[in-house]
């Protein structure tokens, strides 16, 4: 990097979504509410997948326990700082914070794109290869899938920040999201934006791309083949495509217009780190019938233990 750090810029304000205070009340109950749900059921199902030793060595829910402790992350790195942002007064994140920020949002993001991408292998497998499953599948290959997505969220997230931090910032420095959003805080940078644009397509915008295209290509390939085995996996497939658009078409839309911003990019930002962390117990986990009885022994357990412990005899 031959920019060197000159940066004057310590901090960084967060404008937020809306500078209303009656839009404000709406959105702290909303994300309050959306945040304690998403909060409880991926840890709900993470812990309910860790307590099952059948369920625990099952390819499929072994990944369907990352993906929860993943959305818990993602919808943890932001929405604790807005809901925290309501009541102070001023709306400010350190230099050093708004990095972190940047850093653990597309280091979970990335590593959830490409996890995503070994969940739709696993159903191709058990769809299309069913006699092969254990051995294609098998916990030293689940192991390897679930390393490999971490290790590949780590090296795009050091990439970004590798390019990012060394920016020098000496001038505006407001962001108009909730929360520091890589397109929004490179367009403070006192310098040639464009190496940083392209770097933030080529990163951001084609791994996402490569990513969403991949899993539209999975699920189309188990779409043909279950059509004419039933409506249930194909309703199933249905509804994990629809979440991975909601999930995959925001930051698309978002990382592959540099140097442009709408209206309906906060909007769409809320998508991929609130509401999506939200949507996927619900159609990963709450669909199937394994999954909500071991939630349900699970918290009938923890009832009991509350109840033993407060009446004691």
């Amino acid at each position: 990097m031959a920019w060197g750090n000159q940066t004057m810029v310590t901090e960084f304000v967060l404008l937020g979504l809306s500078e209303t205070w009656e839009v404000k009340v709406l959105l702290f109950v909303f994300f309050l509410l959306l945040y304690t749900a998403t909060v409880f059921n991926n840890i709900l199902i993470f812990s309910a997948i860790i307590r099952d030793h059948r369920l625990f060595d099952s390819p499929m829910f072994f990944l369907l326990a990352h993906l929860a402790l993943l959305d818990l992350c993602l919808s943890s790195f932001a929405t604790p700082k807005y809901l925290y942002d309501f009541l102070a007064q001023r709306h400010a994140i350190s230099f050093q914070g708004c990095m972190a920020q940047i850093f653990f949002i597309h280091f979970v993001g990335g590593s959830e794109m490409l996890l995503l991408i070994a969940m739709a292998y696993d159903r191709c497998v058990a769809i299309c290869h069913p006699l092969r499953y254990a051995s294609l599948m098998s916990r030293r290959h689940c192991i390897g899938l679930v390393l490999a997505s971490w290790a590949g969220g780590l090296l795009h997230s050091s990439v970004q920040l590798g390019f990012t931090i060394d920016v020098p910032f000496c001038g505006p420095n407001q962001v108009d999201n909730f929360f520091c959003d890589l397109p929004l805080v490179i367009k403070l940078g006192c310098i040639d934006l464009y190496p940083l644009e392209v770097m933030m397509v080529t990163n951001s915008g084609i791994l996402s791309l490569v990513s969403f295209i991949a899993l539209l290509f999975s699920y189309a390939f188990i779409l043909s083949t279950v059509r004419s085995r039933g409506s249930k996996a194909a309703s199933t497939c249905t509804s994990h495509l629809i979440v991975v658009t909601m999930y995959f078409g925001p930051i698309l839309f978002i990382y592959m217009r540099p140097g442009t911003q709408l209206m309906i990019d906060k909007l769409l930002s809320v998508f991929y780190i609130s509401v999506t962390p939200f949507l996927n117990p619900t159609v990963y986990a709450l669909r199937n019938k394994d999954m909500k009885a071991a939630m349900r022994r699970l918290l009938v357990t923890r009832s009991g233990q509350v109840f033993t412990h407060g009446h004691p005899h």
